[in-house]
């Protein structure tokens, strides 16, 4: 299983509306993410700075099986004119890079 932090960032204003979408996202999406492989995707948010944790299989392999599925690019629909940057699910993101973890130091 893999942990993979990403960060995105809100447009000015957009806070709330955001918070709003995310209080309940559709259960046809949760369903599509489970079935890519996510066990868990948590997000914080610092003012415009959001922060996801995501632990899932293969990263990757989630972010193919989800760029040309109906119900994610619904969601990304609604999602993405909130974010300064759209997330189409292209390319070879692997996430910030992990430094240091206190996870199996004796």
């Amino acid at each position: 299983m893999q942990r993979i932090l990403s960060r995105t960032r809100l447009r000015a204003g957009h806070e709330a509306e955001y918070e709003r979408v995310h209080a309940s996202i559709p259960p046809e999406l949760a369903g599509r993410l489970r079935a890519a492989g996510v066990a868990n995707w948590s997000i914080w948010r610092d003012g415009q700075d959001l922060v996801h944790l995501i632990e899932v299989e293969d990263y990757r392999a989630m972010r193919r099986a989800l760029a040309d599925d109906p119900v994610n690019a619904s969601w990304q629909a609604v999602v993405n004119p909130l974010l300064e940057a759209d997330d189409d699910y292209s390319g070879n993101d692997d996430g910030v890079p992990l430094v240091w973890t206190l996870e199996g130091q004796a």
